[in-house]
């Protein structure tokens, strides 16, 4: 008895340093049609081209919001310690008074006992009790004097960052209502886009994606695929390309790769 094995495709791991290069043989010998897949290739890059112009109307804005909101929060947290600081020195003042309270009734207790002391030795071990007990006291009133002066200036340092963060939140406000108004006014646009974006990701094989969206965000003009700008030269970095390939860029039949920046050229007629 005979048993039919079954031959399972094994699918190749997508390479993130991939690049329209490495993939030209998979690309040709795909069940897709290779002009189909450039058509797709084109809208794609299209839609996204549409996508950065609407997010280049928010121009800086969002960077300045972040920037904003990140100074706003070390304020409060800056704010947050300079209270901790206060209430710090504010413990210092009240165990301060609880210990001075503490000294005048041992200071009271051992005046009382002189009173009664019978020799000049216990007169004497009295006496410096008391004055090492006036001596601490005085240490107390040094340590709720320094506090109380401390507290003055860091509650002035405390005013200053309340200004600091009431101007901050204004200008967070403002900035956050400049582009609220913006993306609000462009939001069904995007939206529109995006879904076409979607559209034309959603029939390119992974690999090829993957290669396209890493060609994009290693580029600083965000173009992944181009179309030929002065009748023979790439639209991406502007180097010259050969007649043969103007021809089989014309033609849509084949996929052809910029040889100095590894963009795809395709025909704006495909």
């Amino acid at each position: 008895m005979s048993t039919v094995k079954k031959t399972v495709k094994i699918q190749t791991p997508i390479d993130e340093r991939e690049t329209f290069v490495s993939l030209k043989k998979s690309f040709a010998e795909s069940e897709q049609d290779v002009q189909e897949k450039l058509k797709n290739l084109y809208e794609l890059q299209s839609a996204d081209n549409e996508i950065e112009k609407l997010v280049q109307l928010r121009g800086e804005l969002p960077e300045e919001v972040k920037a904003l909101e990140e100074d706003i929060l070390a304020l409060k947290a800056k704010h947050a310690r300079i209270e901790d600081i206060i209430e710090g020195y504010g413990q210092t003042i009240e165990s301060s008074n609880e210990k001075i309270g503490e000294i005048d009734e041992e200071v009271e207790k051992y005046r009382k006992q002189m009173e009664n002391v019978s020799n000049s030795r216990e007169y004497d071990s009295i006496n410096k009790e008391i004055e090492d007990l006036t001596l601490e006291r005085s240490i107390c009133e040094k340590n709720i004097r320094e506090s109380r002066q401390a507290i003055m200036d860091r509650k002035a340092d405390l005013e200053r960052v309340a200004e600091r963060l009431s101007v901050r939140e204004g200008d967070l406000e403002a900035k956050n209502e400049e582009l609220s108004s913006i993306v609000e006014s462009t939001a069904k646009e995007e939206e529109t886009l995006r879904a076409r974006r979607e559209e034309y990701a959603s029939k390119i094989d992974a690999r090829t994606l993957s290669a396209y969206n890493r060609i994009r965000a290693s580029v600083l003009n965000r173009l992944a695929v181009v179309t030929l700008v002065n009748e023979n030269a790439c639209g991406g970095c502007f180097s010259t390309v050969t007649p043969q390939r103007v021809i089989d860029i014309a033609s849509g039949k084949k996929l052809v790769i910029c040889e100095h920046c590894g963009r795809i050229i395709v025909s704006p007629e495909i």
